[in-house]
């Protein structure tokens, strides 16, 4: 029998067939909105200097937020996620981390 308990964003998990605590934590997405004032070199720029993208995963990415309006170009904790979210609001690049 598994049983589960939530804080915050972390998850415990205690298996009573093996006695072992696993702690698991919420998977979540960082969210790159596209607009119509950010160039893409501001954005790749941003990726790669802020999220560690290589070039050519930040060049996607972009590509990718152009023509879908929105991409999950990092996934993490929500406490990982949270400052590079910040960085790219602090450059007026649209952010959002989802639940």
């Amino acid at each position: 029998m598994t049983t589960s308990l939530h804080n915050h964003g972390t998850q415990w998990q205690t298996n009573d067939e093996t006695d072992l605590d696993v702690l698991e934590e919420e998977i979540h997405s960082l969210i790159v909105w596209n607009d119509e004032v950010n160039t893409f070199d501001w954005v790749i720029a941003s990726l790669i200097e802020i999220c560690g993208h290589s070039e050519q995963q930040a060049e996607q990415c972009a590509m990718i937020i152009h023509n879908s309006g929105k991409y999950a170009v990092k996934r993490g904790s929500f406490d990982f996620l949270r400052p590079q979210a910040e960085a790219l609001i602090d450059r007026d690049i649209q952010a959002t981390i989802d639940y």
